[in-house]
């Protein structure tokens, strides 16, 4: 699977660690950046190619990572086509996946160690969206909006 990766300063080592991980796990990684450390640099200009990389290959997942993971899940969501989900437990990169059809996950590096961040990673990446109606109806109402700005009936 191709997998688009970016980061910060403060995801900076745990993207590197996750390159590696992913090339060893037979992904191919488009490193979107940062390719070295700057405690200055701003998450969005790496995570906003992660995510425009994703949306245009379709197929593709990506991670996107930062001190909270907060902002980078954020920039991603501004990408049309892009579903970021938060991932702070294996079941929410699960449910990402499986209930949101997320097609990013964002993750904290100063929230979580390098192990449970590559769990997090590995069990969204191996995680298929279900299908559900209501899930798929739900998604549906989401990419409307984001298309045509058409808001959802009321119940």
């Amino acid at each position: 699977m191709r997998v688009y990766i970016g980061a910060d300063h403060a995801g900076y080592e745990l993207k590197n660690h996750l390159v590696t991980w992913l090339k060893d796990h037979g992904h191919e990684v488009m490193d979107c950046g940062p390719s070295v450390y700057d405690p200055e640099d701003d998450y969005p200009a790496f995570v906003l190619r992660a995510a425009e990389g994703v949306a245009g290959d379709p197929g593709s997942l990506g991670v996107v990572i930062g001190g909270s993971g907060n902002g980078e899940q954020i920039a991603a969501n501004k990408v049309r086509g892009i579903r970021a989900a938060l991932a702070w437990s294996e079941e929410t990169a699960r449910l990402g996946r499986e209930h949101n059809n997320a097609n990013v996950v964002g993750i904290g590096a100063r929230m979580h160690s390098a192990e449970e961040a590559t769990r997090f990673v590995e069990v969204f990446l191996s995680t298929p969206f279900s299908g559900g109606e209501r899930h798929s109806r739900r998604i549906a109402q989401l990419t409307s909006y984001e298309t045509i700005g058409q808001l959802p009936s009321l119940p």
